[in-house]
């Protein structure tokens, strides 16, 4: 009983993870135009995200914009848990990529989000 509770536990924390970590999937596993859509789309009114901590800074991004509308899950009860959860993953995953980012920012430098006039 004890290991069906655990194998659940596990099961549950790692699809949390991999649904929540979507700031640093946004910006580690898709091209950068997509991350940069994505925050267009959602309003926000950051113009560049440095490549280290991609993920967390990414999803700042996406807090510091227009509000969301009442009907997304952003704006329900339980939304500032699950903005918690997806920085804390993020910065995990984050902490992980260190040695990837660290050169790709010294490389190519900030992820541009905004070209020209907005």
């Amino acid at each position: 009983m004890l290991l069906i509770r655990l194998t659940a536990t596990i099961g549950l924390l790692s699809i949390l993870a991999l649904q929540t970590g979507c700031g640093t999937i946004n910006t580690l596993g898709k091209p950068e135009h997509v991350a940069a859509k994505n925050l267009k789309e959602e309003g926000s009114y950051c113009t560049s995200l440095p490549r280290v901590y991609s993920g967390v800074s990414y999803d700042l991004c996406r807090m510091y914009g227009r509000p969301a509308p009442v009907h997304a899950w952003q704006g329900t009860e339980g939304a500032a848990t699950l903005w918690l959860v997806d920085l804390v993953v993020s910065g995990v995953l984050d902490t992980l990529a260190l040695p990837y980012t660290m050169y790709d920012q010294s490389k190519y430098g900030d992820i541009e989000l905004r070209s020209g006039t907005q």
